[in-house]
């Protein structure tokens, strides 16, 4: 088997507070492999932010060992091995969409970043709204840009901070299937953070269930769904019985709480 693409061992994060510290991450081991969408999922405060912060190279590990793409976080992160997709889209609101999306290209001096952009925002199915700026789309659309921007650069790995947290119910799931599809398209590796157990089990071919603060994983998922698969699956006996799992692995884990 290839080696990973991400590699964590008996990772611990402690951060330093005025009051005393805080243990977010305890002990993390995960392997994730080329071509894999991998999920984070538990309750508020359990590290799944903050282990995808550590892999990005946002936050630095007080122990154990990570390494992307066979590098350590930092040198990752200078050869732009990855993009990163926060929770808000974070466009300028004085850029049109192509020149958000063709931010990073700019900084890298790129000669084909025109083709780059076009592309990827054909990618997203933005076509049409090159010159349009961000307050003019809806917020399903401006996260379709940064989602966009991330990729201009042709990343290996996709990191996606629960990205449609704030969307609601009927533009989540059509940005669900959107990501599912380019996931598809791309074949590139995606991890992604989210509170929900059906955004979860639907997009994901594996996933990773947490416990409440100090960060621990319950249990690794893998599930079994073709990746042309659509909404009408989340009404199958074996999505239920994913879900089941993901939510008994959330209950177990609170017993961990003092």
């Amino acid at each position: 088997m290839a080696a990973p693409v991400i590699s964590v061992r008996d990772l611990s994060l402690v951060f330093q507070t005025a009051d005393q510290p805080v243990q977010a991450l305890s002990r993390v081991n995960l392997d994730i492999q080329d071509g894999e969408f991998v999920s984070f999922i538990g309750p508020s405060g359990c590290g799944k932010t903050t282990l995808l912060r550590v892999i990005a190279d946002l936050e630095r590990a007080t122990s154990g060992d990570i390494s992307v793409n066979g590098m350590d976080p930092r040198a990752a992160r200078l050869k732009r091995a990855y993009g990163y997709v926060f929770q808000a889209p974070a466009l300028f609101p004085w850029r049109t969409v192509e020149r958000n999306v063709g931010l990073p290209l700019e900084v890298m001096g790129l000669e084909d970043a025109a083709e780059r952009v076009t592309r990827n925002i054909e990618l997203v199915n933005l076509k049409g709204f090159e010159k349009k700026y961000p307050w003019q789309l809806s917020g399903g659309m401006q996260q379709r840009v940064s989602i966009a921007r991330a990729l201009a650069f042709d990343p290996k790995l996709l990191l996606m901070d629960e990205p449609f947290g704030a969307l609601d119910e009927i533009v989540r799931d059509k940005l669900n299937q959107q990501l599912l599809e380019l996931w598809r398209r791309t074949g590139k590796t995606v991890v992604f953070v989210t509170h929900s157990i059906p955004e979860a089990v639907f997009l994901s071919n594996k996933i990773v269930v947490m416990s409440p603060r100090p960060g621990r994983i319950i249990d690794v998922i893998t599930t079994n769904f073709p990746p042309d698969r659509t909404l009408d699956i989340r009404e199958t006996p074996e999505f239920l019985r994913f879900a089941h799992r993901v939510r008994e692995g959330l209950k177990a884990g609170h017993s961990y709480e003092d």
